[in-house]
Formats: C-alpha cells, sequence, structure tokens
C-alpha cells in the first residue's frame, strides 16, 4: 500500500531540513523561498520494534519493512489559491497526497529570516489555511453550479444528497473553517464527500518546529499552536529539524541513542513522526515470518482477512480460504511458528475476521 504525505509550509520554516531528515534523498536547505521549486519525493522505512524482534527469531535471508512516501513541496505563500509564487502547482502537488504534515516555525533565530517578518506560528497557520480552503471553495463552488439544477428536481437522490454535502462545504469554508471540521457519519455520505478530493479534509498533523533546548518541554509558540488547533481534528508533534538532522548524520544506532539520551529523548522525532502519520491514517500493520523472509504489510484498520490478503497479491483475496493467525506477543514469547501450534496458539479464522495491529499470518487461498 502507496501511502503519501506531504510536507508543507511557509518558506524557511524547516521544511526541506525535516525532508533531509526522513529521506535519503537531499533538498536544498537554502535561506530563501522556492530553493525547492520541484516536489522532492523520498521513500522511507517505518520504524518498527516487532519487525527486528520477529527477524531475531526467525533469522530470515530478506528483511522487508513497510515504507512511507515524502513529498517535500516548496514553500507556499500568500496569494497561493490564485497562483502567486508557484501556487497552483504546489496546490497540485497537495491533492495528489494522502495526508499533510504541515511544518511551523517555532524557533527565534535571527541568522533565518521569515517571509513576513517575525515569528508566529499561528499566522503562518492561518496563512497556509486560507490558501486551501479558498481552493477549496473554488472547488466547492464549481460542483454546486453542476449538481444543483439535478438536485432540485428532485429525480437524483445523490445529487440531492451531494448538493446538501456541498452546502455544508461551503458554509464552513465561508466561515474560515477547513472541510475536516464537518462532520459526516453516513458511510455513503463519507464516499461522496471523499470523492470531493478537497484539500483542507485530508488528515493533517501539525508539525512544530522548535530549537534543541525546547525539544522536550516546548515553548511558548507550541502552546499558542496547541489552543489553535484545539477543535480540529488534527496531530501536533514537536521536534527540533536542526537536532534530527545532526542525529541523521551519525553513523551507528549506538552513536544516535546517545545523542537522544543526551537531549534527554527517548526515540528521534523522525521515528515519533512516522508513528503519528500512521496513526494519522489509522494505518496498522500485520507480519509474515518465516526462514526465507519477515515483512511488514500495511493495512486500513477494520479491514478483514481476504483484503488484507488481497495486500499481498490479488490472488490471495479472490481465492481465500483461511487465515491462520498468530498474535504477537504469543510467537515472542513462545519463539516459533512450531512452539505456538504446539501450545494451541495459531487460530484458524475465516472471511469475516478483522484483522488486529500485530498479527501474523499465513494465508491458504485455491484459485
Amino acid at each position: 500500500m502507496g501511502l503519501q504525505c506531504g510536507i508543507v509550509g511557509l518558506p524557511n520554516v524547516g521544511k526541506s531540513t525535516l525532508f533531509n531528515c526522513l529521506s535519503s534523498a537531499r533538498a536544498q536547505a537554502a535561506n530563501f523561498p522556492f530553493c525547492t521549486i520541484e516536489p522532492n519525493v523520498g521513500v522511507i522505512t517505518v520504524p518498527d520494534e516487532r519487525l527486528i524482534k520477529l527477524a531475531e527469531i526467525d533469522k530470515p535471508q530478506k528483511l522487508v519493512p513497510t515504507t512511507v512516501e515524502i513529498v517535500d513541496i516548496a514553500g507556499l505563500v500568500k496569494g497561493a489559491s490564485k497562483g502567486e509564487g508557484l501556487g497552483n502547482k504546489f496546490l497540485a502537488n497537495i491533492r495528489e497526497t494522502d495526508a499533510i504534515i504541515h511544518v511551523l516555525r517555532c524557533f527565534d533565530d535571527d541568522n533565518v529570516t521569515h517571509v513576513d517578518g517575525s515569528v508566529n506560528p499561528v499566522r503562518d497557520k492561518e496563512i497556509i489555511d486560507a490558501e486551501l480552503q479558498l481552493k477549496d471553495l473554488e472547488t466547492i463552488e464549481s460542483r454546486i453550479a453542476k449538481v444543483q439544477k439535478q438536485a432540485q428536481s428532485g429525480g437524483d437522490k445523490n445529487a440531492k444528497r451531494l448538493y446538501e454535502i456541498l452546502i455544508q462545504y461551503k458554509e464552513a469554508l465561508e466561515a474560515g473553517k477547513s472541510a475536516r471540521t464537518v462532520v459526516i457519519d453516513n458511510k455513503e455520505d463519507l464516499k461522496l464527500a471523499h470523492d470531493l478530493f478537497l484539500l483542507t479534509d485530508k488528515p493533517i498533523m501539525y508539525v512544530c518546529n522548535v530549537d534543541e533546548k525546547s525539544a522536550v518541554k516546548g515553548n511558548k509558540y507550541v502552546e499558542a499552536v496547541k489552543e489553535a488547533i484545539k477543535d480540529e481534528n488534527a496531530e501536533l508533534l514537536m521536534l527540533a529539524a536542526k537536532t534530527e538532522s545532526e542525529i541523521a548524520e551519525l553513523e551507528t544506532f549506538e552513536e544516535r541513542q546517545m545523542f537522544l539520551e543526551e537531549a534527554g529523548l527517548k526515540e528521534s522525532g523522525v521515528s515519533r513522526l512516522i508513528k503519528s502519520a500512521y496513526h494519522l491514517l489509522k494505518l496498522q500493520t500485520y507480519f509474515t515470518t518465516g526462514p526465507d523472509e519477515t515483512r511488514a504489510w500495511t493495512f486500513v484498520q477494520g479491514i478483514k482477512a481476504p483484503q488484507a490478503a488481497g495486500i499481498i497479491h490479488t490472488d490471495f483475496e479472490r481465492g481465500f480460504i483461511r487465515a491462520e493467525v498468530i498474535k504477537y506477543d504469543d510467537y515472542v514469547k513462545l519463539g516459533s511458528e512450531s512452539a505456538c501450534r504446539d501450545a494451541g496458539k495459531i487460530a484458524v479464522e475465516g472471511k469475516e475476521y478483522v484483522v488486529q495491529d500485530g498479527d501474523i499470518m499465513h494465508f491458504r487461498f485455491n484459485v
């Protein structure tokens, strides 16, 4: 499953520095706007201690973690929705992503200029929010013009429902609120809403980029952001991108851990960010393991066994018979598949089984 997160933010807030930490690809981190003109794309592995533990048990020839694609989208500016700067291109890049990582500058540094002359992360957030909301409003008004007559004639139930959803979004956007603040519970309505591909309906994580001394407890800027997003369905993560870039340059795991401990951190901000992105998108992981390969597979929370099998290969889903499932804790405790079998810890599950995070699975199928 390809997961793509887009990093956005005003120029000079630390986006490209963060991207450099996240990926082996390297964006320019120069001190001026638009140094990243084409979106930089990097594929990064998702840190998962469980995968390492399984590999220690099975000693496979091949270890395959799951991955996330990160897109570093060039700095937006006021007026982007009308094509200012390189706005239209950047907004199109955002539309293609599954989630938004919005980087906010929460540090003081006279050597790093701010595009608006002062550090104010709430103002910066509102600038980008407004640009994305304006673009969404343009999309909504265009769709309303197309479906209004159908909806009012009453002959097309879907058109009537879509029209009602569009009006809800229009009212929210005109009030300066993002589309994600509109609550839609009905499954069919959610599908209609999703098909609009609104920028401000995407899951969002605000990343407060702080200085090193604020990496553990935060600062006044972080507190202001927390207050500003309290009513949003959003996540907040605090990290020091400059410090993370120094950690990323260290060659060994031991050196990186020592650096983190000295900074008072349990794990790197990069690891926390990737895990938070997973949580944001309601993603989980199941495993397949053995002497040939130990592998992590990403799935959307709530899927059933046949669909999970289809992530490996469509034939697995089409010819699904059953799934043999071992819980991660049982596998680690007993030390092998055969030991789990002997202990009666392998469950045989059918088509209605809802896959759980950490399940170790073996699929039986016939095509």
